[in-house]
């Protein structure tokens, strides 16, 4: 089934699940996932654009035209329900409730059916790509959605500029259908990921390995419960400690739990300069992080799916679009 053809007919998968052709690579992304409001999302520090800004960059590049890119469905309110409670669905109606999530203070005061339309709809697109990443990364042995990866948003509770759970969405996807038992996931999103946490507390089949600043947002005690590999960083650490924590840390997570299928929430927001994030790692470091991860995982064959988080510079895309290219440079991504 090509890709914006009619969904999978199967009745035994995801209404998000789809097969793609053989000269695609397991990249997902589509335009819709930009936040588009008038240019109200301009007052908000996190790059609303930075997704499609990322595709862009891929394709000037000659790394991939639109057509290699794989362009995922929305997820459906059923679809969202496989996690969420309806309750917490219904709290997404309030303009009020989406502006705390959102953190942009302005969208108070803006209809939601038009919230709905500019703010939570791309979002669900970027829950859809997570989702059929999941998938294709079993497929495929990796797959990378240009977006997605909002760990603090959990079953019940957004925030953080995350309203839905797509990394708990993409596990429960891949363990109803692939019958998948042991997922690790590899958080190096500068900020605790606390909302799969706190959905998978207690949780054996699932692996937490999380490296994040300590003294800044969220600082939730009880989800730190379900880490079971946590790297506490200080503020302004730089590339060398970094690297060699990533290093020790992931090689210790790798060999103890003997994962099924990883998935690496990969947020820029680690980059020196950042103002949210406060850690010193520069371009040249995230692109090395990045290229370990693959390279430790890929070389064990176990099926990795990147996930683009958070990042709040303006040169974040660059980046992220460069370390991308770089991963197809050194063969630990690339088509079928």
């Amino acid at each position: 089934m090509r890709v914006g053809d009619s969904k999978s007919s199967d009745v035994n998968s995801s209404t998000l699940y789809f097969d793609i052709s053989d000269d695609q690579w397991p990249i997902v992304y589509r335009s819709e996932y930009d936040v588009r409001f008038w240019g109200l999302e301009l007052l908000h520090p996190f790059d609303a654009h930075k997704w499609g800004r990322v595709a862009n960059f891929l394709i000037k590049n000659g790394m991939l035209d639109e057509k290699m890119m794989v362009k995922p469905f929305e997820a459906s309110k059923e679809e969202l329900l496989k996690v969420h409670s309806k309750k917490y669905l219904k709290t997404l109606n309030w303009s009020f409730q989406v502006a705390m999530i959102s953190e942009i203070a302005g969208l108070v005061m803006v209809p939601n059916v038009i919230v709905q339309k500019r703010y939570l709809k791309p979002m669900r697109y970027q829950v859809g790509g997570s989702i059929l990443a999941g998938k294709l990364a079993l497929e495929r042995g990796y797959a990378i959605n240009i977006g997605g990866g909002f760990h603090h948003c959990s079953a019940i509770k957004g925030g953080g500029f995350c309203p839905y759970a797509d990394i708990t969405l993409l596990i429960k996807n891949i363990k109803q259908y692939y019958n998948i038992d042991k997922v690790l996931i590899v958080d190096l999103d500068a900020h605790q990921g606390n909302g799969y946490a706190r959905d998978f507390l207690n949780d054996q089949d699932i692996y937490i390995m999380d490296m994040y600043n300590y003294a800044i947002y969220p600082g939730d005690i009880p989800a730190k419960k379900a880490i079971r590999k946590k790297i506490e960083l200080d503020c302004y650490t730089n590339d060398k400690e970094y690297l060699q924590l990533l290093q020790t840390h992931l090689d210790a997570a790798l060999d103890e739990f003997q994962p099924k299928l990883v998935v690496y929430n990969a947020g820029t927001d680690v980059l020196a300069g950042d103002p949210f994030g406060r850690l010193s790692i520069t371009a040249s470091g995230i692109i090395q992080r990045d290229e370990i991860v693959f390279k430790k995982v890929r070389n064990l064959s176990i099926p990795i799916v990147m996930l683009t988080s958070g990042g709040y510079l303006p040169e974040t895309a660059f980046i992220i679009s460069e370390s991308i290219i770089n991963l197809k440079m050194v063969n630990l991504i690339g088509p079928k």
